[in-house]
């Protein structure tokens, strides 16, 4: 059969009897990922089973709309919700709409016992439904076993009955030599499928599958630079010759304290919202896991040699080739990209140490990004927002806007009005969330204490002025390969800031305002609030210090003092300097807030980080542990998508958790979700409120705490 033909295959009916077999699943599969899929319909009026031509990425909708019902692409537009609700929805449809995707692994091997991965792209476009993923390949070499899952989409609401039957359906037409298996698309169908027997129907969990994912694009971009090979971290550790800002790192897991690099590989699977890669993405250099990565670094010869490294969303490998050195000075030394950040100047005028409550975004230039959006935040739980429809409100073609889907995630009906789709909205977020009580000490309460020691403000002055005198010769090497001086100057700063005691007036006004407005907290946390962080181009996270499970007034005080101290460490000094931020503009806050306690923690982004396109979809990270479990990296957490549009939700990776989360706090993170795009409203910067944004939370019982919000720049 030829390509020109393929049309007329597709479009013929399947009857009973007929079988798909696997050479012409793969003539008429697309890829997504580098991995195959073909898209079905099960016409049921008809009696017959379409398998789509999808190597071009046709949409199951247009395609029974045009190809079936003989509508035209413009009467397909004035009607796309009703219709996607008559195929989605209905119980009593006449279409049942599915995705085969063909797999292939070593038949010893065992999904669950490979390591996470993280979220693969859909085949589906966002536009119409989220379609089925297709994510797993395996190198052939030992004996493999190739099967066939199917799944609909993860807004379908096929009920059980419904299930059971399309699955029957397609198995009978189908290869008998061909397993296939059943792939719930959320947490309601894999509800479903635990009320049947799996001699009945076979089935695969997303999770099982996405843990064999050999690459992972975790943020696109492309590079030039020295390919730098690290079998571990401890070999990196041991290596004399430090990372420079045009090399690309190859490790198992690249560390949070790296300098700045023009490149990361990662050989081992690791979350997105780690802090290392949040920062990758802030520097907006090519990110990516590649499992077999030193077998073909090996093979090609190109540790230590310069390449050229390219990272594409939705790719199906690392795409690395050999390339001549980086041209530059007159030395030969490759010049550095010529990145400028810009800060707001602090407000140093005097401020006492003020309750989060009684700050608002504004508030940043005094406390710190992190502080005022805490104190935002608390306002908004209390007195609601008049942005929290901004989402929802914007014209999506051809839907005029999506508040339809709002009003039905929010329990109202469909024709709600704007005024109840407000009060509901101010009601889930007051009725769920909840900002933990603290204080923020303020930029001017930190210049008091500078000011307060002579000694301290002549090392702070030498540190200034050294950075001073070298301020237009960027630096070109790393951490270990500063300005002479440069580093032992930190060093002394931070030396002396934890060794000199806080000045009574100082230390009085702290322990006055611990005492009114953190009563009953026997246990806080010190979290660092600079105004040189959370920037596009320069996210700093993971840079600056935050102290947990801090008892007494002493240690509050050492842990304010190490808060401060982290201002001055040389890295955030040399990554702060290569961004062009001046050290004098640099303050720090510190807030001292109630430590609650958590039996689920993580990090979500109001958004897919590895799909752009994806409006629908919320991405979690989720730890039965820790929040900083999930932001070190030192685990690998859940992964979750929860679907913020039509809802719903599912387990893209259990990492290394022995289970999936309970269905009551599947529920809560669902209504986590719904929140988090609210917020996203309040705090977009602009009339797309498109900006996503990057929440730290922690649940115990039937609350949410919102422990910390700040812009998620994504690589683009």
């Amino acid at each position: 059969m030829t390509r020109s033909d393929r049309n007329d295959a597709t479009t013929r009916p399947r009857f009973l009897g007929e079988k798909l077999t696997l050479e012409e699943f793969s003539r008429l599969a697309g890829q997504v990922g580098g991995y195959p899929y073909v898209k079905i319909v099960l016409d049921c009026d008809e009696s017959v089973l379409h398998f789509i031509d999808s190597a071009d990425g046709t949409l199951h909708v247009r395609y029974i709309a045009c190809e079936i019902l003989g509508m035209s692409i413009d009467e397909l537009a004035r009607e796309l919700d009703a219709f996607n609700d008559r195929v989605y929805r209905d119980p009593d449809r006449r279409f049942y709409l599915g995705t085969l995707a063909r797999h292939t692994r070593r038949a010893t091997e065992s999904a669950e016992s490979a390591p996470s991965a993280g979220i693969a792209p859909s085949a589906e476009s966002a536009e119409i439904a989220q379609g089925a993923e297709s994510v797993e390949s395996v190198e052939n070499g030992d004996e493999t076993d190739t099967f066939l899952s199917l799944e609909t989409v993860d807004v379908d609401t096929m009920s059980q009955d419904m299930l059971r039957f399309f699955y029957h359906r397609v198995r009978e037409h189908i290869d008998p030599s061909l397993r296939l298996v059943l792939k719930p698309a959320g947490h309601r169908q894999e509800g479903y499928l635990a009320g049947i027997p799996e001699t009945e129907i076979p089935r695969v969990l997303s999770h099982e599958l996405y843990s064999a994912a050999s690459f992972v694009p975790l943020n696109p971009g492309t590079a030039h630079g020295r390919l730098r090979v690290f079998r571990s971290e401890e070999e990196y550790r041991a290596d004399p010759e430090p990372l420079e800002w045009h090399d690309i790192v190859v490790m198992p897991r690249v560390p949070e304290d790296i300098p700045r690099v023009s490149g990361i590989i990662h050989t081992e699977h690791t979350t997105p919202l780690s802090h290392i890669n949040v920062m990758a993405a802030g520097w907006r250099i090519p990110n990516a896991v590649g499992i077999e990565a030193f077998d073909r670094i090996d093979r090609a010869g190109l540790a230590g040699r310069w390449v050229r490294y390219r990272v594409e969303a939705g790719g199906a490998e690392l795409l690395l080739e050999a390339a001549a050195p980086g041209g530059g000075h007159e030395d030969g030394r490759p010049i550095p990209p010529a990145d400028r950040i810009t800060v707001d100047r602090p407000d140093l005028a005097p401020t006492p140490v003020t309750p989060l409550s009684e700050l608002r975004a504004g508030d940043h230039v005094r406390f710190g990004t992190k502080a005022a959006n805490l104190g935002e935040l608390t306002h908004l739980l209390q007195h609601g927002s008049p942005r929290w429809l901004g989402f929802y409100q914007v014209p999506r073609p051809p839907r005029d806007n999506l508040l339809r889907y709002l009003a039905r995630q929010l329990g109202l009906p469909e024709d709600a009005d704007e005024a109840e789709l407000n009060a509901a909205a101010q009601l889930l977020v007051k009725e769920y969330a909840q900002v933990p009580r603290g204080i923020v000490l303020p930029f001017s309460l930190q210049q008091r204490f500078l000011d307060s020691s002579a000694e301290l403000r002549d090392a702070v002055d030498r540190l200034d002025e050294r950075l001073d005198h070298r301020l237009d010769d960027r630096p070109d090497s790393g951490l270990r390969e500063q300005t002479p001086g440069t580093e032992e100057l930190c060093l002394d700063v931070q030396r002396l800031i934890r060794s000199t005691p806080l000045p009574e007036p100082i230390r009085t006004e702290i322990d006055r305002a611990i005492d009114r407005h953190l009563y009953g907290a026997p246990v806080q946390v010190v979290r660092s609030s600079s105004n040189a962080e959370d920037l596009p181009g320069f996210s700093a996270a993971g840079l600056y210090e935050s102290v947990a499970h801090v008892s007494g007034t002493d240690a509050v005080l050492d842990a304010v003092r190490e808060v401060w101290a982290s201002l001055f460490s040389p890295r955030a000094v040399l990554l702060r300097r290569q961004a062009g931020i001046p050290l004098d503009d640099c303050r720090m806050g510190v807030i001292v807030q109630e430590q609650v306690g958590a039996t689920v923690g993580g990090v979500l982004v109001t958004c897919n980080p590895l799909s752009p396109q994806d409006f629908r979809n919320v991405y979690l990270n989720i730890s039965p542990r820790s929040v900083t479990e999930v932001v070190t990296g030192q685990g690998a957490p859940l992964q979750y998508l929860c679907n913020t549009m039509e809802g719903g939700s599912r387990t893209v990776s259990l990492g290394t958790a022995a289970a999936d989360l309970d269905a009551p706090t599947k529920e809560l993170v669902r209504r986590l979700a719904l929140i988090s795009r609210l917020l996203q409203s309040h705090f977009a910067p602009d009339e797309t409120y498109g900006a996503p944004v990057d929440i730290e939370w922690a649940i115990e019982g039937d609350r949410v705490d919102l422990l910390q919000l700040r812009p998620f720049h994504t690589a683009g």
